[in-house]
């Protein structure tokens, strides 16, 4: 397989330019995706390749960006639609959570929706354009949540939300829109939806991360390594549906649980994968699962001051090497 080594931001591009080549009914919207290319530059060339029909700038009101992404699935287009700020959803709070994830329910129709959005530090942005809510989408059903850490699986999980029938929220990270690695080229390569991914083998505790605390988790699972702690890597990918059976096989095996996002603790993803590791492999533990998070606070606007705020890969390290003495 053709592979080309891709920064985050190139896997994004890559998959809607080929999904909107192999399928005349993907059309893209939102803020200005068009012209400039979108607030990153992750749409960039898609309005001279497709035309204004197919890739449009919108109104600045996110309830319309995805009221207009609903009615134009419900009649058969493939619409992706992409909100600036993940923090911007809570404006298209009843387009997403009442109207798209309930319209199967409702209709026993597909709705082939895919909304994208950025999550997560990363810049100088504040409290009010950096915040981590994957949690309260992965909580409602007939959502797919999925959040990719690389570039690799932000080209795969895209395209196979855009070919999904059901309404998919893919959350991008600031932090890694840079960040590179290799990306097959194929052009129906995909990452299946609910399915988590082990990045590093190991054997004495399992270390289940998402977004941009995958590689901090992979280089504290080296640290460790050095220390004679064999540390399994796991990145979720899809936040919902959660893939219980990796996780729970995993730490069968290793008895030791260690959780690292970017968001706080309380009512978070990590909070149900400890749950779920308490409620089916409690017999298997050796020690209690820990949560490595961000502190719970506002998320700061210096540049330090945000990555003081989350977490380290000393962060995780540490929990690796406290919980592995238990």
């Amino acid at each position: 397989m053709s592979m080309k080594d891709l920064k985050f931001w190139q896997g994004v591009n890559q998959a809607l330019y080929q999904e909107m080549e192999r399928d005349e009914s993907v059309v893209l919207f939102g803020e200005d995706v068009a012209g400039p290319g979108g607030p990153y530059g992750l749409t960039r060339n898609l309005h001279r390749e497709f035309g204004p029909d197919r890739v449009r700038d919108t109104p600045i009101s996110e309830a319309t960006i995805v009221g207009m992404g609903i009615g134009a699935a419900a009649v058969g287009l493939r619409p992706v639609v992409e909100l600036m700020f993940f923090d911007f959803c809570m404006l298209a709070m009843d387009q997403i959570v009442n109207q798209a994830a309930k319209y199967r329910y409702f209709t026993g129709r597909p709705l082939p929706l895919t909304i994208r959005t950025m999550s997560g530090s990363g810049g100088s942005y504040g409290a009010q354009h950096c915040q981590s809510f994957e949690a309260w989408f992965g909580a409602v059903p007939g959502l797919t949540v999925v959040m990719p850490s690389n570039a690799r699986d932000a080209k795969g999980l895209l395209k196979s939300a855009i070919r999904s029938d059901d309404p998919t929220l893919v959350i991008e990270t600031f932090g890694l829109l840079t960040a590179r690695r290799q990306t097959p080229q194929d052009p129906d390569f995909l990452v299946r939806l609910g399915r988590a991914e082990i990045r590093r083998s190991g054997t004495d505790v399992t270390v289940v991360a998402t977004g941009r605390m995958v590689d901090r988790a992979l280089a504290a699972a080296e640290q460790a390594a050095v220390d004679g702690v064999s540390a399994e890597v796991m990145d979720l990918r899809t936040i919902a549906p959660l893939d219980r059976a990796t996780v729970c096989e995993s730490v069968v095996r290793t008895g030791r649980l260690v959780v690292a996002q970017e968001a706080t603790s309380p009512f978070s993803v990590a909070a149900e994968v400890c749950a779920l590791v308490s409620e089916e492999c409690f017999d298997h533990l050796r020690a209690a699962p820990v949560r490595i998070t961000a502190c719970f606070s506002n998320v700061p606007t210096p540049p330090d001051l945000v990555e003081a705020r989350a977490p380290s890969v000393a962060d995780i390290y540490e929990a690796i090497a406290e919980i592995s003495r238990t």
